[in-house]
């Protein structure tokens, strides 16, 4: 099991590791991996979702004990996240790290993770984690750097509406549902599409990752590394244990749990003015210690 955890993460971590070569021996230049980031958020990701939702077989029992765990975990961990913020007199400005760091989750990781080992049922699974997560974690991400009385939640509203990733989702789903079918030449039109997605996607992560200034916050990095990438699996399956959840979808969920934090944590870090320094160390320390956690977890899972 050992041997088949390693062959099928090794061409996930082998994509990366060449996006960050790529990019700092600039054998192509930042306006790449712009578009490349672009067309993919927008177009070859969302195809490859609305594929997996449009012909997934979904069981309704399933979807209800997924947003049980997902819900109490998020529960727990925002609500010791406020605790220690009230301890330790936390800024704003990195408040909003530590709970992006924490809760937020690196899609083109798991997406690519899943499809490799769990392959169709599993990657149903984890579209719809994404449909239950993506609003939930982009609210408490901004909550976490403003105060709820500077939000609008109309605009909130509109802006998760317009997500790319949840519309796939959506779309996909209504698909399902209304029970027709795509014409082949389309449906293979699309498959193409879709197989874009994950090696540009971690391509793109690869030339995301930035080492600099690391010393500064050792600690902070240290501690939130751990706690995303052990504590929150390790919650994932107690909760999963205790509810009695079936296998296939503990493994997705702690799986979930034990990714990295996104990479576009990054821009709304800088963007609603939090220390953007920190969340590239942390995105990038998070990355690249997945290499060793990932195969560990996913061990035990099996």
């Amino acid at each position: 099991m050992s041997l088949l955890i390693f062959v099928s993460l090794f061409p996930l971590i082998a994509l990366i590791v060449m996006g960050y070569v790529l990019k700092q021996k600039l054998f192509v230049d930042d306006v790449f991996w712009k578009g490349a980031e672009k067309v993919n958020y927008y177009l070859f990701f969302p195809t490859m979702l609305f594929l997996n939702l449009a012909s997934a077989d979904i069981n309704a029992n399933a979807i209800h004990q997924i947003m049980l765990v997902i819900g109490i975990a998020f529960a727990v961990a925002m609500s010791v996240l406020y605790l220690l913020k009230s301890i330790n007199k936390t800024s704003s400005g990195r408040f909003g790290v530590y709970v992006q760091s924490i809760l937020r989750f690196n899609t083109y990781i798991g997406l690519a993770v899943v499809a490799s080992l769990f392959q169709q049922k599993g990657m149903t699974i984890f579209a719809i984690i994404l449909v239950f997560c993506i609003p939930i974690v982009n609210i408490l991400s901004v909550l976490a750097f403003t105060s709820a009385d500077q939000m609008k939640p109309l605009k909130v509203f509109i802006s998760l509406l317009k997500n790319p990733l949840i519309m796939g989702c959506i779309v996909g789903g209504l698909f399902n549902i209304s029970g027709l079918t795509l014409w082949v030449g389309f449906e293979n039109f699309l498959k193409q599409l879709a197989l874009c997605s994950l090696p540009l996607g971690l391509m793109c992560v690869g030339a995301a990752l930035q080492f600099k200034g690391l010393g500064r916050d050792i600690l902070p990095i240290t501690s939130n590394t751990l706690a995303r990438m052990f504590i929150m699996p390790s919650l994932a399956f107690v909760l999963c244990y205790l509810f009695n959840i079936p296998k296939l979808e503990t493994q997705i969920l702690v799986l979930f749990f034990a990714l990295p934090t996104a990479s576009s944590s990054y821009i709304l870090t800088k963007v609603l003015g939090g220390d953007s320094r920190l969340m590239a160390s942390i995105i990038s320390i998070q990355t690249v210690f997945a290499a060793l956690s990932l195969p560990i977890i996913l061990y035990f899972l099996f």
